[in-house]
């Protein structure tokens, strides 16, 4: 189905002035608002099975992160590296404000925002709910899909294959020099790898079309895009989900892909039984994760009778 058109807002956030792109669906329904936060390497075309849906019962919104789709992609700054011009530490932080300062300059609900968010796009959207709750704008609810967080964390890296956690470093190490970083990235940023990748995150291999492939490699050519890809090392010590969810006084429901290979169905099951927070968890056997885009027909209805509790 076709996405609305493709606008921007010019964000004046604290490390500098931005263009953000976004896509906006108005709708005949009277339901509170919902802002779709995408995951890591996507951007709000990924929504693309979602947007239209979701409208029929509320206005809709989605935005591309700061460093990914049609957003502006300036220059990274690691943790310990000092401040440049033009530079910005990719963070959670960092999304979070873009979220929250979107959703009061330009949806500006009438209603409590309601937040939905996939893969990093769920730490985001929890870290917004805070900035949003302490500015006294708090959401209806946040609505998690397949969350990150499993063993992003340096703190979780007992977690992780010995390999994985010999490996770190080298990592950290690499992306700090350009020249080393560029060609890696220009050999992830083609077809056959994003396939590769794909197979894993969509593992019933449905709605992985040449369009996905398209919306996911756009936006890796544009100046900049290996900019948020070097970024990627500052999540390795930052915002977990279970040390934000305790402290949101709002309702939170999980939707989750059992098939998921990097965030497993068990996380999200200690999670509903230690948080209180926690309204709801639906299961989705078999699905990957991106469940939206893979599983559209089994995960819109969901999300619409949630968004219109």
């Amino acid at each position: 189905m076709p996405l609305p058109p493709l606008q921007h807002w010019t964000w004046q956030g604290e490390e500098g002035i931005f263009a953000v792109g976004f896509r906006q669906q108005s709708s005949e329904g009277t339901g509170a608002p919902v802002l779709l936060v995408h995951g890591f390497g996507a951007s709000s075309d990924h929504w693309r099975a979602n947007i239209a849906p979701l409208a029929e019962q509320q206005p809709v919104w989605a935005l591309d992160l700061l460093g990914f789709g049609s957003s502006d992609k300036p220059r990274s700054r690691l943790v310990d590296e000092p401040q440049g011009p033009g530079s910005v530490r990719y963070c959670f932080d960092l999304w979070a404000q873009q979220v929250a300062d979107f959703a009061c300059q330009v949806v500006q609900p009438q209603k409590p925002l309601q937040l939905v968010g996939n893969s990093i796009g769920g730490i985001v959207a929890l870290r917004a709910a805070q900035l949003l709750s302490e500015r006294g704008q708090a959401p209806g609810q946040v609505i998690l899909l397949n969350c990150a967080q499993r063993a992003l964390d340096d703190r979780r890296a007992a977690l992780l294959p010995i390999w994985e956690r010999w490996s770190r470093p080298m990592v950290k190490r690499l992306v700090r020099q350009r020249w080393l970083l560029q060609p890696l990235f220009r050999t992830v940023a083609r077809p056959l790898f994003v396939r590769q990748v794909l197979a894993q995150a969509y593992p019933s291999g449905a709605n992985v079309d040449q369009d996905l492939i398209e919306l996911l490699l756009r936006p890796a050519r544009q100046a900049g895009a290996v900019e948020s890809f070097r970024g990627f090392v500052n999540l390795f010590r930052d915002h977990m989900a279970p040390e934000l969810l305790p402290q949101l006084e709002l309702p939170v429901r999980l939707l989750w892909g059992t098939a998921d290979p990097w965030e497993p169905i068990a996380e999200a099951r200690s999670w509903a039984e230690s948080h209180s927070c926690i309204q709801e968890l639906h299961e989705l056997p078999g699905v990957g994760h991106c469940p939206h885009d893979e599983a559209p027909e089994q995960v819109n209805p969901v999300l619409q009778r949630w968004l219109a509790a």
